[in-house]
């Protein structure tokens, strides 16, 4: 396996990361721990999950894939192997049961967090992203999506950054 430097850290990260986006869904916890065991055999060191996750999406089984990852990092103990990044979801229509509003504020980005750190069963995340902008945008393929000129989402932007650097010094990502 190949690894690269990730950004400007000092992380190497597999040039293949395991995305678990079916864990809990298309894949029962025991596939996903067998699909982890594998990965990590191969030298696969990445990680992929959401708080959003399984896909199909729905509030029944939202963050079940983080727990399943969790349930794994538990009884592996291997934590310090790989390189683990979650997200946050942003705004978008029918994800209310997550968070309502649905916004990249302070306390939501540290609420979306501590909520992944807890199903995940860690103290931290290696890399933590936004799933999507908070701003309309051609999302999933869909063509002629509604521009809303005058939206304020860049008025937020200083403020996601500097939270972001925040819960960086304080150990969580």
């Amino acid at each position: 396996m190949q690894y690269n430097r990730l950004g400007k850290t000092d992380l190497q990260v597999s040039q293949l990361c395991l995305g678990t986006m079916t864990f809990g869904e298309q894949n029962s916890e025991a596939d996903g721990h067998r699909q982890l065991d594998y990965a990590l055999d191969k030298g696969i060191n990445f990680i992929d999950t959401a708080e959003l996750y399984p896909i199909p999406r729905n509030r029944h089984t939202q963050g079940a894939t983080e727990r399943i990852l969790g349930a794994w990092i538990r009884s592996r103990g291997q934590r310090e192997r790989f390189v683990l990044a979650s997200k946050i979801a942003g705004p978008s229509p029918g994800l209310s049961y997550i968070r309502d509003p649905l916004r990249f504020d302070e306390a939501q980005l540290r609420q979306a967090l501590e909520g992944s750190l807890r199903r995940l069963q860690t103290d931290y995340l290696d890399l933590y992203q936004l799933h999507w902008p908070e701003r309309t945008v051609n999302n999933f393929g869909k063509r002629h999506y509604p521009h809303r000129s005058g939206e304020d989402w860049a008025d937020n932007l200083q403020a996601i950054l500097e939270c972001a650097q925040a819960l960086i010094k304080e150990g969580k990502i």
